[in-house]
């Protein structure tokens, strides 16, 4: 779900460790670790080493990944399935400048029809 207070909360910066618990990454991330365990499921570019008994250990560029996907989905407002296309680099990319030059040669064009029926 959605978390109104989510994407104005600042995340902790991320200490200088090779490796960290679930429970770790779901504090660095402000995510539950349930979530963090269907996330594995869902985006195949999440892969923490297990160890001992299934125990998942994290590497920084795990938590990255997360923190990525989090923004994809809590505050961009993405579905699973696109923010896994965005991720996977298949999904439209977000460019303000084109739209923003389409949006001024309309207008453009929309003025000269208003001139010609004046």
């Amino acid at each position: 779900m959605l978390d109104p207070n989510s994407s104005s909360v600042e995340l902790p910066p991320i200490p200088g460790k090779r490796y960290f618990t679930i429970g770790e990454v779901s504090d660095l991330c402000q995510v539950k670790p349930h979530v963090l365990r269907y996330w594995e499921q869902e985006f195949p570019q999440l892969k923490p080493v297990k160890r001992r008994g299934n125990r998942r250990y994290y590497q920084r560029h795990d938590v990255e990944m997360i923190r990525s996907i989090r923004g994809l989905l809590y505050e961009q407002g993405f579905t699973i399935g696109g923010a896994r296309q965005q991720l996977a680099g298949d999904g439209p990319k977000h460019e303000e400048r084109p739209k923003a030059e389409l949006i001024r040669q309309l207008r453009g064009e929309l003025e000269e029809v208003l001139a010609i029926l004046r």
